[in-house]
């Protein structure tokens, strides 16, 4: 399933509201900080990383909020890569 980036009618995206946290919990902060550091060291790419989340089955992808979609996404890669 794609991210629905550059489709329309979905209304305005909200941008820098400073009274909004970046994270809703600190395992997302968490999840955030490990994609960061796997794309850093070479494990994986943005591209990589865009992929997985596309091959979450649908179903999966629509209950699952950003940042698990991100989890999801990030223990694929490591399970293909044989690192996990």
């Amino acid at each position: 399933m794609h991210d629905m980036g550059g489709q329309s009618g979905f209304g305005p995206v909200p941008v820098g509201d400073e009274d909004v946290e970046p994270f809703h919990a600190d395992w997302e902060a968490r999840v955030f900080a490990l994609s960061r550091a796997l794309r850093h060291n070479g494990v994986f790419n943005g591209d990589e990383m865009r992929d997985a989340i596309e091959r979450i089955p649908p179903g999966e992808y629509l209950s699952a909020s950003y940042y698990e979609r991100w989890l999801l996404a990030i223990e694929t890669i490591l399970e293909e890569k044989g690192l996990a």
